[in-house]
């Protein structure tokens, strides 16, 4: 697993951009905490800059942090910002910035989708926000926390796909921006409550959408919202 190290060169400057870019860190950490979607300092999350990713540090309550407790580290995990440790999700963090796009990523050990990642392979077509995630939400096999092989099955899960459900575990969804990632974050704990609400009727099976009718669905989302 890579592993991060505490600089020994003098720090570099906390940059415009990565001022703003640490301050909707530490603005959605927190969120994630106020909507429930983590507990204590469980769930991290991080904001890409170029080649340089902003994290939120290991173990430290989100209301604590400040613009002095900025932590980064480059694409390779070295750390280039900061005294405080990384969290110790990292891998997965840097996983999805070098096979991805993305500029944000949000884990989160939110109820009802950890509750469904014990249950399922995939959760099952039961909304058409489904398709804001690229598809049925597969569960990524499990492995020890902060592993390179977590790192792995997750990246396997997320194959067209920008989230995904850790087996025992959470969530991982990323976007192009930290307002996208958490949103996408939100919906997916609201879908597998939705799902876990209608499958525990007794004697009824929730009904699912079609593919045909989640690629329509997917269309007429890449143009929701307002122009612009």
């Amino acid at each position: 697993m890579t592993q991060s190290r505490s600089p020994r060169q003098p720090q570099p400057r906390l940059t415009h951009p990565l001022r703003q870019a640490w301050t909707q860190v530490v603005r959605t950490a927190r969120r994630t905490t106020a909507d429930g979607l983590v507990v204590g300092t469980s769930g991290n999350v991080s904001a890409r800059v170029g080649d340089t990713v902003l994290v939120t540090p290991s173990g430290v309550p989100y209301d604590r942090l400040g613009s002095r407790d900025a932590v980064a580290v480059d694409l390779d995990g070295q750390q280039v910002l900061g005294a405080l440790k990384p969290t110790s999700e990292l891998p997965m963090h840097l996983a999805i910035y070098r096979e991805t796009d993305a500029e944000a990523v949000v884990h989160t050990h939110a109820v009802h989708a950890t509750a469904v990642s014990t249950l399922v392979d995939e959760l099952p077509a039961i909304h058409y926000m489904t398709a804001a995630l690229g598809g049925p939400v597969r569960v990524a096999a499990y492995a020890l926390y902060g592993s390179d092989e977590l790192a792995d099955a997750m990246l396997e899960a997320l194959r067209d796909r920008s989230g995904c459900l850790l087996r025992n575990h959470g969530t991982i969804v990323h976007g192009a921006t930290l307002d996208q990632a958490y949103d996408r974050t939100a919906q997916l704990e609201w879908m597998c409550r939705v799902w876990l609400t209608a499958a525990s009727a007794p004697g009824r099976t929730p009904s699912l959408i079609p593919p045909d009718e989640m690629r329509r669905a997917a269309e007429k989302l890449s143009g929701y919202g307002q122009p612009g």
